[in-house]
């Protein structure tokens, strides 16, 4: 049912349910039940968010076409700021702001965080294991060379694993989450799409739009992504962040950390 909807979204969007049953060869029934699972309310709540998705689709294809005749002559670099500017826009329209929300309140819940990211997403891991140390104790960050069970065996039900997983996916962070899974703990995943390797168990999936220029996810709607989660971290935990903050300040200034 899923490999159907991703491969005719446009006939998904507008046949009647046992239709797209016969086309997938599941029943009715299924359809519905896949719908569901999904965390729809029903079978056209789905229909009728695959047609958005279409349409947006659609005018992003048919703005980028128009912005890349423009500027292709011009300037090469243009292309890619038009195309960065198109994904950060859709943002919040392909994110489910209630994953976000979801998202912060885990992780000012959590007793303990553990952050991970393998070759080329480690770069965001350690980008928001650095940002969210600034505004929260107990949060360490898996180091590349491979730590996770020294740094996952101190860890409670209590506490959360952020995984960050983008094609190609690592074979070491689709076992962390597998790991965070058999332990029952809350499982964060940051990654391309809701069916991912890291996606399909985990208890919360934040993912971000792919650069259709290169193949590859933009480092820009990554940080951007997580730059939400922080905003609703500060929104709803400021007290608790202003005294962390305080603290650190003072070490900074004891220590001589930065050059002012």
């Amino acid at each position: 049912m899923a490999s159907y909807l991703i491969e005719h979204p446009d006939e998904a969007a507008f046949k009647a349910a046992f239709q797209i049953g016969r086309k997938a060869e599941v029943s009715e029934t299924t359809v519905i039940r896949f719908a569901y699972a999904l965390g729809f309310e029903g079978f056209s709540e789905m229909q009728e968010s695959i047609r958005k998705q279409l349409i947006q689709k659609s005018q992003r294809d048919h703005s980028r076409e128009r912005s890349v005749g423009v500027h292709q002559k011009e300037n090469p670099f243009a292309k890619v700021i038009e195309n960065q500017i198109h994904i950060l826009n859709n943002l919040l329209g392909q994110t489910n702001v209630e994953d976000i929300w979801k998202t912060v309140d885990a992780l000012i819940e959590a007793d303990q965080i553990l952050i991970a990211g393998q070759r080329i997403s480690y770069t965001a891991a350690y980008w928001f294991s650095y940002t969210l140390s600034s505004i929260r104790e107990h949060v360490s960050l898996c180091s590349p060379s491979g730590d996770f069970l020294e740094k996952a065996c101190n860890l409670t039900k209590k506490s959360a694993i952020v995984v960050f997983s983008f094609p190609r996916y690592a074979n070491e962070t689709i076992k962390m989450a597998e790991f965070a899974k058999e332990q029952g703990i809350r499982l964060i995943a940051v990654t391309d799409r809701l069916l991912s390797p890291v996606g399909r168990i985990s208890d919360i999936v934040l993912t971000t739009e792919e650069n259709v220029e290169t193949g590859t996810n933009s480092i820009a709607s990554v940080i951007s992504l997580l730059d939400l989660v922080i905003a609703g971290i500060h929104e709803k935990d400021h007290k608790r962040i202003h005294r962390h903050q305080q603290r650190l300040e003072k070490l900074y200034s004891s220590y001589e950390v930065f050059k002012e």
